[in-house]
Parts: structure tokens; C-alpha cells; sequence
């Protein structure tokens, strides 16, 4: 694993919007082809959103389980030539189900059966597989212990109740107490080993997909949300790291205080950590998440890193985030341990977006961590703003157009008045007839070692290819491509000639 040595460029793109057969992408087919044409085109890093599993409104940053993989993307056409699933057993298990619409609300509620009918499918097909496949698989499980028996018990209990949160289940389950999770594994042996086995075929298909990535000189870039969610795998099976009462509510929360966007701040509903019992385990369960998505991929962007020097703690009960107050975190030791353990570096972007203080940064740079710069945030008439390309400062950056946060630049620049667009072409140098390439063009000129671009800017599409919407709980997360990825072979190639032009290649 190794950072981005020399300038480069990337393309964000969660493989949900990969072209295929069901709702969403998946580690198929499409997601090998899209590795290929990266590589052909000189683009050197891919970067995604997490892959853990979704919430009921399609965000991989609010997931049950922070380890585990998403069922959607288990590629079906490949389990079945590999032998893992009979075509007739996998007809049979899809047969009541409708088809699943290619993105939009219906795929979120209908991708959840489909993965249910695939762990049934695969679970009857286990007992046919060779005893090589059994030992692998049994040797995975061991591997992954820290986090996979509790999320497998999770999802299987979540089942049962229809979907309620855990601290609704009955007590000795809420409670994660011994005998009642030995009785569910009496009970409910099977549907535990389908999840286990869905969570180990995502991992074959994955490790195959991103070792096709780094042979081909791509390296793999993914996310790591800084909270977990109050309905999670993690916080269920480890109350005490976090602001629960013994009832499983929360007492502090999460969010951000109130600013130019928000009157009354960001209120985010998860629990914040209990840092003295983090402390006095060594930060074991910290350590353990960061290790398992290092081992995921090549650089991992923490998300709201400044929650690692001080975090805004909010009363559990409280309507909005007005009231809350900052509280310092342990950032350096527990970066500390992390950067010893991995040979004395740490392959971590720091999502340092907002207003960020001289701590923040001297966290940051005190471990050489790369920091983000958007560009869309450049042009508020202020000379000094830090999002400007002639004030990015070094390479040790990640310069973005947008992120799967923002509008896409073409809707941006729609969305503009006058005055911001004179401000724009002042700094392009030039009348602006395609926004997101010319901004395109000023990311990849910048100092940072690494420009990366959405693929819907690189497609040159409207707010209508948004993906997510901040501060809206419908309508996210569902935008797919339309096209096969061999239609994307021009804009790939365009752009990686244009980042040749700027001396960015890939992270050979």
C-alpha cells in the first residue's frame, strides 16, 4: 500500500452507478471493465464512496454494520461461473421477485429482498461446495471475528424484529446478552451463515476486483465515515464506547454548530465516542476499523477529520445543534498507534472541509496527511479564499471539482449569478462554454499531488445526475449511468490526456 508518490489524477465513482442487470453496480463485469479503461486512459486512482451497507434511503454513511460489505454489489453472474451458485437454484430464489428497476426509490426498497434471496440461494448451494472452499471460508471467518459474528447476529435479529432498531428488541438481545445470542445460534444457524457467506464472496469479488486495479498501476481510494450509526452492528455489541444510556438512547450526539449555512447547526443523530473507554482499551475497536478498510484498499478519506482534535457534543435529547459545545478528542495518540502499526505512515486523506482551526491542521500535518480542496467554494469574491487554485499551497492535497456532496459543476455553474460567473472566467482566464472540463483544467494545474473528478462532470450532466443532496432524506444515492462503460472510452481518454498535459499519470 502506498501513497500517491507523484501527481496523478482520479475519478470519483461508486460502483452502485456501474451499469448492470439489477438495480445497481455491482463487483462484476462492468466495475473489471471500468478498472480497464481507467488504466488505458493513464487515470491513476479511482475513488469510491464506502462500500459498507446502506441505510433505508440508499447512504453508505449511516450503515448497520461499519465493516461489512454491501450485499448489492455481489456480482450473482459470477458466483454462478465460479461454481458457488446453480443457475437453477438462483432462478428459483429471484423467481417471485420483480425485476429490479436501474436506480430511484423502487431499487432501494427491492435491492434488500435481492440480496436475501441470493444468501438463501448461496446457503443452499454450500453443503455441493468442495472442501477447499469450505476450509477458505472457515479460515476468513476466523480472520474477521473482531466484527463479523456480531454483524451477522445483527442483520439476523434486525430481520426478525421487521427492521427495529436494537434498543426495541427484546432485552437479552438489545442487552448483547450471552445465552440468548447462543440460543439464536441454535435457532437461526442458517440464516447466519448466509450472511457470513454473503460478506465472504463480497470479499473474494472485491480483493479480485482491486488487485485487477493495482496490476493495471490504479490505485483504489475509499471512505471512511468518522461516526457510526445509533442502529449499528457496532454499537450494539459495544454500548460502552459510545453516549448510551443503559437503554440503548442517546445522551450526547453528534453534529456541527451553527454557521453561514445553517442558523441552527448540523444535528446528525449518532452517538459520539466515549473517548476514556477508547483510552483505556488501547483504542482497540478504533484500531481494529481503521486496519480492516486500510486492508480494503490503497488510501482511505477520513471523513470530518476534524472530529479527531475536537468534536461538537450535543445533548442526546436536544431538537437542534445549537446547544451543544466542543469537546477535545484523542487525534494524536490514536493516529499515533495506527501510523507505528503501519510502518511508520498512514495512508489516510483528511476530509479537513470547513472551517478548520490551527490544531486541525497541525493534526493533519503533523502526520503528513494530504488535505481536500473543492473548487466549487473558490469564487466568493475573496482573494484569500483557500479553496483558489493560485492559493493551494504544496502538493500534499486532494484538489476536487465537486464531491458526491455538491451539485455537479454543469448544475453549479447554472446555479450561478453573474457576479460569481465573472468571478469564475476571471480566474479560468476565459468566457466558460463547458464549466466542468475548464474547471477540470484548473484542479489538474493546481500544486496537489492528486486531482480528482465525478464522473458526471467528466460527462458533462446536470443536477439531475446529482447523488446526494446534504440535508434532504429523499431522492439520494440512486443516480446509475445509462450508458454501457465502452461509451465512455472519449471522455476517459480526453481526460487522461489532458492530466498527461499538466504532467499527471498514473501512480505507477
Amino acid at each position: 500500500m502506498k501513497s500517491p508518490s507523484s501527481r496523478t489524477s482520479g475519478v470519483l465513482l461508486h460502483p452502485t452507478a456501474l451499469p448492470g442487470a439489477g438495480g445497481c453496480g455491482t463487483f462484476g463485469q462492468a466495475a473489471h471493465d471500468w478498472v480497464n479503461l481507467l488504466a488505458c486512459s493513464g487515470v491513476g486512482v479511482w475513488q469510491l464512496l464506502p462500500l459498507a451497507p446502506t441505510d433505508s434511503t440508499g447512504s453508505p454513511y449511516s450503515s448497520p454494520s461499519g465493516s461489512a460489505l454491501n450485499p448489492w454489489l455481489l456480482d450473482a453472474e459470477a458466483l454462478v461461473a465460479d461454481g458457488f451458485l446453480d443457475q437453477a437454484v438462483y432462478e428459483v430464489a429471484f423467481e417471485p421477485l420483480p425485476p429490479a428497476p436501474v436506480g430511484g426509490a423502487m431499487a432501494l426498497e427491492l435491492m434488500p429482498r435481492r440480496s436475501e434471496a441470493l444468501g438463501q440461494a448461496l446457503a443452499q448451494c454450500w453443503p455441493d461446495q468442495p472442501a477447499s472452499a469450505h476450509q477458505a471460508f472457515d479460515r476468513w471467518c476466523r480472520q474477521q471475528r473482531h466484527w463479523l459474528k456480531d454483524h451477522c447476529r445483527f442483520m439476523v435479529i434486525r430481520r426478525i424484529y421487521a427492521n427495529q432498531p436494537w434498543w426495541d428488541w427484546p432485552r437479552p438481545l438489545a442487552q448483547h446478552q450471552g445465552p440468548a445470542l447462543r440460543q439464536l445460534e441454535q435457532q437461526q444457524a442458517i440464516p447466519l451463515l448466509e450472511q457470513a457467506l454473503l460478506q465472504w464472496h463480497l470479499q473474494r469479488q472485491w480483493e479480485h476486483l482491486r488487485c485487477q486495479a493495482n496490476r493495471q498501476g490504479v490505485q483504489v481510494v475509499g471512505d471512511l465515515p468518522f461516526y457510526v450509526a445509533h442502529d449499528s452492528a457496532d454499537v450494539w455489541s459495544r454500548p460502552a464506547l459510545f453516549s448510551l444510556t443503559g437503554a440503548g438512547q442517546l445522551t450526547q450526539q453528534s453534529g456541527v454548530p451553527p454557521d453561514y449555512f445553517s442558523a441552527t447547526g448540523q444535528l446528525w443523530g449518532t452517538p459520539v465516542y466515549r473517548w476514556g473507554c477508547h483510552w483505556r482499551s488501547g483504542f482497540r475497536w478504533w484500531l481494529q476499523r481503521l486496519r480492516r478498510q486500510l486492508s480494503l484498499f490503497d488510501l482511505v478519506r477520513l471523513d470530518h477529520f476534524r472530529a479527531l482534535e475536537a468534536f461538537w457534543c450535543v445533548p442526546g435529547s436536544a431538537p437542534t445543534a445549537e446547544h451543544g459545545h466542543w469537546r477535545r478528542s484523542p487525534g494524536w495518540p490514536l493516529l499515533g498507534l495506527l501510523w507505528l502499526g503501519w510502518g511508520c505512515r498512514l495512508p489516510l486523506i483528511a476530509e479537513d472541509l470547513g472551517v478548520i482551526t490551527p490544531p486541525v491542521e497541525a493534526l493533519r500535518d503533523g502526520f503528513r496527511l494530504p488535505g481536500m480542496k473543492i473548487l466549487q467554494f473558490a469564487f466568493d469574491g475573496d482573494p484569500a479564499n483557500p479553496y483558489l487554485p493560485a492559493n493551494i499551497r504544496g502538493p500534499r492535497w486532494v484538489v476536487y471539482t465537486g464531491t458526491h456532496d455538491n451539485a455537479t459543476t454543469v448544475g453549479w455553474w447554472q446555479s450561478l449569478d453573474d457576479a460569481s460567473r465573472a468571478r469564475v472566467e476571471e480566474v479560468v482566464g476565459a468566457p466558460i462554454t463547458a464549466p466542468a472540463w475548464q474547471l477540470l483544467e484548473l484542479a489538474l494545474g493546481s500544486s496537489a499531488d492528486l486531482a480528482v473528478v465525478p464522473l458526471q462532470d467528466l460527462l458533462e450532466l446536470d443536477d439531475r445526475a446529482r447523488f446526494n443532496t446534504p440535508g434532504t432524506s429523499s431522492g439520494n444515492w440512486t443516480w446509475r449511468l445509462e450508458q454501457s462503460i465502452a461509451h465512455l472510452e472519449g471522455p476517459l481518454a480526453g481526460y487522461g490526456a489532458m492530466a498527461h498535459r499538466y504532467g499527471r499519470g498514473s501512480a505507477n
